[in-house]
């Protein structure tokens, strides 16, 4: 996730640390006021406070800090913050503490990964050039929590970047307050807008009532309201695949994949003898609780799919199996409601124990675009597994999934998970726009853009994935 600038900083998701109970009673402080609250009819909510300026002792050298402590926020688990411009980098430091819901104690310091501009939609885009998109750090994923402690230090930060999943420091500042020293020009500027995003992903409840939606997808995508009929706009794009009120794609054999394969192309698969991997199965949007009215109206597709971008979420390792559709929720909300995308980033999602989930809207075995590899998102898809894989070892059925989903759907499109394929770029930090650049056909996304992401731990996983993927194909 972090772009490898010399302003950067590293990614850290260390696992929350539980304080000792002197250090328990937190210095009372005024807690801001929320900016904003979106809630839906359906589930989950974002609360929004705004970062101001906190009482520090004013020591030589030391950076200007901005944060905000409140004890008394609703439920939420996921936290991010974000600014005005999306063109300005945050160039400091993120460090945020939670309550727990469940014991009441704080958290350590955990940090969270500031550069994020890696990801979204590619420049000149309709996405882009909304003017709803903001600035944004990677979320992080801190569990049920109801108390928030963050702040935010300009011009600090590691070079060499910080241990991805090293334990997080458990000291305890002073009580936050007004007052303190602004952020001066230079290195030291702070973007402006500077404001905590509190995500609750609410149950995972798939809407009873849902009108029906006979308008057919749109190529581009549309104005007008967001309404809950888009949940089965959403579903329909898989038929032929699952019911439209399924929660999940079923696997499928070797044999009956390549039939359906005949059946999509309106080609006989078998007389062609296709290099196609099974079908693995597939949580649907509706089976992780996709709240469909949140996203914009419609869908938008590429010409092909040529190559898939392996990416991790930089949201911790610290969730649970059964958690993950919560977290996929969580990142959902955030990258629309937060971020202003139309919809989360990814194609697709893996948890830690391998399941696969349904990402941006559009169709499992369509050529959707997303927003996942900033100047490579067009004849592409994006994979992300959902965790930290800096210093952290992805699971062998995280990377056995990536093997499977590849398998199939970059073999619906004919692409050899082991060859190489040339994609233009659309403009990034590694390559101008309109170069066409040679890249794997499975790659990380460091290979399109200059960025940490996936992470080196799953990044020296992909040629596992590559032959594994290829030898599904039956190559």
């Amino acid at each position: 996730m972090r772009g490898l600038l010399t302003s950067s900083i590293g990614v850290t998701c260390a696992a929350a640390l539980t304080l000792p109970p002197a250090v328990l009673n937190v210095p009372s402080a005024v807690a801001a006021p929320a900016e904003r609250t979106t809630t839906t009819t359906l589930r989950g909510s974002t609360q929004s406070l705004p970062l101001t300026p906190r009482t520090r002792e004013r020591v030589l050298g030391q950076a200007p800090e901005l944060g905000v402590y409140s004890a008394d926020v609703r439920p939420f688990s996921l936290v991010g913050v974000v600014w005005g411009n999306p063109g300005t980098a945050l160039n400091g430091r993120v460090q945020v503490r939670t309550r727990s819901t469940a014991t009441g104690q704080w958290s350590g310091w955990q940090d969270v990964e500031t550069h994020n501009a890696d990801h979204g939609a590619d420049p000149g885009t309709a996405e882009a050039a909304s003017g709803r998109v903001h600035g944004a750090t990677a979320p992080l994923w801190v569990g049920d929590s109801n108390g928030v402690d963050v702040r935010v230090r300009a011009g600090e930060g590691d070079e060499d970047g910080v241990d991805a999943d090293a334990d997080a420091d458990a000291d305890v500042d002073g009580a936050p307050g007004p007052g303190g020293r602004p952020p001066v020009v230079g290195r030291d500027l702070l973007p402006a807008g500077l404001r905590l995003e509190l995500v609750d992903p609410g149950d995972d409840t798939p809407p009873d009532d849902t009108p029906p939606d006979d308008t057919p997808p749109d190529d581009e995508p549309a104005d007008g309201p967001r309404t809950n009929s888009e949940d089965d706009a959403s579903a329909a794009v898989n038929a032929g695949l699952t019911d439209v009120d399924s929660t999940e794609i079923p696997a499928l054999s070797r044999e009956d994949t390549e039939r359906e394969l005949s059946e999509l192309n309106d080609t006989d698969a078998l007389l062609v003898r296709p290099y196609i991997g099974p079908r693995p199965k597939i949580v649907t949007r509706r089976g992780w609780g996709a709240d469909e009215s949140l996203r914009e109206k419609g869908f938008v597709y590429t010409g092909k799919i040529k190559a898939a971008f392996v990416h991790h979420t930089a949201s911790g390792n610290g969730y649970t199996c059964s958690q993950a559709p919560s977290v996929i929720r969580s990142i959902y909300r955030y990258h629309v409601v937060s971020m202003g995308w139309r919809d989360i980033g990814y194609n697709f999602l893996v948890d830690k124990c391998g399941t696969i989930y349904e990402g941006r809207a559009g169709g499992v075995a369509k050529a959707v675009r997303g927003a996942h590899t900033l100047g490579f998102n067009n004849n592409s898809m994006g994979i992300a597994v959902i965790g930290t894989y800096g210093s952290h070892k992805p699971s062998a059925s995280a990377v056995t999934a990536v093997a499977k989903l590849t398998a199939w759907k970059l073999g619906l499109f004919g692409a050899n998970p082991k060859g190489k394929t040339y994609l233009k770029s659309g403009g990034g930090n590694l390559y101008p726009k309109g170069k066409n650049v040679r890249l794997n056909v499975i790659s990380g996304h460091r290979d399109g853009y200059a960025t940490e992401c996936p992470g080196a731990k799953l990044y020296a996983k992909l040629g596992s994935a590559r032959t594994s993927s290829a030898r599904l194909q039956g190559r």
